[in-house]
């Protein structure tokens, strides 16, 4: 396609000016102009390639248009136009791309012929192009067909338009604007506007454009930043409206209410020694400093009454978290794992809400037994609700929280087992009652097993029969059934010597002690004074006249033996049951471990992006039977109701927010939270 030549083009063959004709007619007016347009071709260009070659010849071009430069940049412009012109003539009508060609001619004529008419420097075809413009119903045109230029990857900042001044009529000068910078109006009114557009109308977001550069292929559009907020949203599940088994909702009486946390916050110590379970983060998330804000601000927003947290870094503990939870109005208790491990276990209760009446500090570390070697905790507390002075005269139970971190080792069930028996004697000691009874109970942590696994059901169901059972089937994290050698469960699980029944509790809560101490008289002792042992000189014995050189002569009527009663204290014997375990604690869990809207399990750790439970509450409320079904939401009086939980997500959902940790979880667990009540009574 040839362009028509305007005034002053000479003999030029392609209708531009040639090159020695066209340097000493340039004033200062089309120099600019030349500036913005060539500013604007490089603009395409590099939109057009990512070649890092392309990028380094035009940031070492110099500022002002280079003669080669600007040859070669309008000679590549008019091929790349005609060839998209004449491919492109029977698609629809060509009026836009007319009036850019015939624009920019114009605008390499010369200016100084200022007092000649407008019409004169276009032709009639370029005249009925632009009246034909006029008539159109889009105002932003394609330039040259090609695609729309809306972001492009690796260029910062807005696309750039040519637009020409509106004071010269001859359009002989032009500045650079952003796009977005002129008036909707002003774009439709003058089409040599039209013909100047390099960045058209926007595509809609909906449409989600794929960009079409040269040599590159489809290009995606960048994603845009996760809304971890609404990824992650977790509704709050009330269940206070639900009846109990007498038929009354939780409402109809006086209660106690407060709110329990469980949290595996993820000591950094561990988080760096296991660096590669955490590829899928960036680095910056995975900072302490980082992670503590996080944390602290996930406490503050849920605020609960007391506050249970495993992989507790004791430095952080000591230098932060203990600070700031006391700042908080939280008391902290706290115990570090055994051996050199720099980690542990702490529960958190607010004092406005709770008394102390005891805590007790679990080690499962036990010397010279291989079964209990390892370096695991707990901690088991005793804490006394208090009821507001405007309720009168009531009283209400004590409450027994505990806290532990079960061994991980999959392959060592029989060591997660040991650990729980230790646990559960150390609650069913401390939460014991004068009457034989138990307190409300909690039991919360990092279980390391999954639901349904046997140590699970052993907990909620309060037997387990265990003998010839594989180690590593006890917590059902893996499948090791493919192995040719596995460890199994042999009966009795502990010795004797570890002072704990079968029945998970302590040999002397078994065997009450004696009411009172033996008293002997003075005849009783007397009688030993010739006895035949008494009579018998010891072997050795030096001979002194007087005093060894005599047999003591038994008087008559003493007897030559004394029937000695039994004044040693009985041994504490207790029956072995043959491979099976029990407790009577009557626990059950707060989370029913599916997501019924979703059709999928609940997860709160993915470790290597598998998603699976093993934190938990437990709570003792025994089960209403109600024929054949046992309901696991009715209970009996004097128990504890749950009010409410925070509700956990699915494997799907948190692969979409890039798994855990995140930007908004800081750790690789997810926090539980329960609601819950306790009756008040009257004294």
């Amino acid at each position: 396609m040839m362009y028509p030549a305007g005034p002053g083009s000479g003999d030029s063959p392609e209708g531009f000016p040639e090159q020695p004709r066209l340097q000493p007619q340039i004033g200062n007016r089309t120099t600019q102009t030349l500036d913005a347009f060539f500013t604007c071709r490089k603009n395409v260009l590099l939109a057009k390639s990512s070649s890092p070659q392309v990028e380094g010849d035009f940031a070492m071009a110099p500022r002002g248009p280079d003669q080669e430069e600007c040859e070669g940049l309008l000679q590549q412009w008019r091929e790349e136009g005609s060839s998209q012109v004449l491919s492109t003539a029977s698609e629809g009508p060509l009026i836009d791309k007319g009036l850019a060609q015939s624009s920019l001619a114009l605008l390499m004529d010369n200016p100084g012929e200022e007092n000649a008419a407008s019409e004169d420097k276009w032709s009639s075809r370029q005249l009925s192009d632009l009246r034909a413009a006029e008539n159109l119903d889009e105002p932003f045109p394609e330039m040259l067909g090609e695609e729309p230029l809306l972001e492009v990857e690796g260029v910062e900042g807005p696309m750039w338009a040519a637009i020409p001044m509106q004071s010269d009529p001859q359009y002989a000068d032009c500045a650079v604007l952003p796009v977005g910078a002129v008036a909707p109006e002003q774009w439709e009114e003058d089409p040599a506007v039209l013909a100047w557009s390099i960045a058209p109308e926007p595509v809609p977001q909906e449409e989600a454009p794929i960009w079409p550069f040269e040599g590159l292929g489809q290009l995606q559009p960048p994603p845009m930043e996760i809304p971890y907020h609404e990824i992650l949203w977790r509704e709050w599940e009330d269940f206070s409206t639900q009846p109990d088994a007498q038929g009354l909702k939780a409402g109809d009486g006086p209660q106690f209410q407060f709110t329990l946390m469980s949290y595996n916050i993820l000591a950094q110590d561990l988080m760096q020694q296991s660096s590669e379970l955490y590829l899928h983060c960036h680095p910056d998330i995975l900072n302490w400093s980082y992670r503590f804000v996080n944390l602290m601000q996930e406490f503050q927003h849920w605020d609960p009454d007391i506050l249970c947290l495993q992989e507790v870094q004791e430095d952080h503990y000591w230098e932060q978290l203990e600070p700031s939870l006391r700042m908080m109005g939280f008391t902290c208790f706290y115990k570090r794992r055994t051996g050199c491990k720099t980690d542990g276990c702490a529960v958190c209760y607010k004092p406005t809400r709770f008394r102390l009446l005891c805590a007790s500090p679990v080690e499962y570390f036990r010397p010279g037994l291989e079964l209990l070697n390892r370096d695991n905790v707990g901690l088991v507390l005793l804490l006394q609700p208090l009821i507001p002075e405007g309720l009168g005269q009531v009283s209400v139970a004590p409450l027994c929280v505990a806290n532990t971190h079960i061994l991980y080792n999959p392959r060592r069930g029989d060591v997660k087992l040991a650990q729980m028996a230790i646990l559960l004697a150390e609650v069913d000691k401390v939460a014991r009652l004068s009457d034989g009874s138990h307190c409300p109970i909690i039991l919360c942590g990092d279980l390391n097993s999954v639901p349904d696994s046997p140590l699970y059901n052993f907990i909620r169901d309060g037997e387990l029969q265990y003998h010839g059972m594989p180690a590593w089937k006890v917590s059902g994290q893996e499948d090791f059934s493919h192995q040719l050698y596995q460890r199994k469960l042999q009966a009795p699980l502990w010795p004797s010597s570890l002072g704990i029944t079968d029945c998970c509790q302590y040999v002397t809560s078994c065997h009450p002690k004696r009411s009172e101490r033996r008293k002997y008289g003075r005849d009783f002792l007397l009688r030993f004074r010739f006895c035949s042992i008494a009579c018998q000189r010891p072997v050795g014995l030096v001979l002194m006249e007087g005093v060894t050189d005599t047999k003591p002569e038994r008087p008559a009527g003493w007897a030559e033996s004394v029937l000695e009663e039994d004044t040693s204290e009985l041994e504490p014997a207790f029956s072995r049951t043959v491979g099976t375990i029990q407790h009577c604690l009557h626990l059950t869990s707060v989370y029913t471990h599916f997501l019924p809207q979703r059709g999928r399990p609940e997860v709160t750790t993915m470790p290597l992006g598998l998603g699976m439970t093993v934190d938990y509450i437990f709570f003792s409320a025994e089960s209403y039977e109600n024929g054949n079904r046992t309901d696991h939401r009715l209970y009996r009086d004097g128990t504890l109701k749950l009010l409410g939980r925070l509700s956990l997500l699915s494997e799907e959902i948190l692969w979409a927010a890039n798994g855990l940790p995140n930007p908004f979880c800081s750790s690789d667990h997810l926090c539980l939270l329960a609601s819950f009540g306790m009756e008040v009574t009257a004294p």
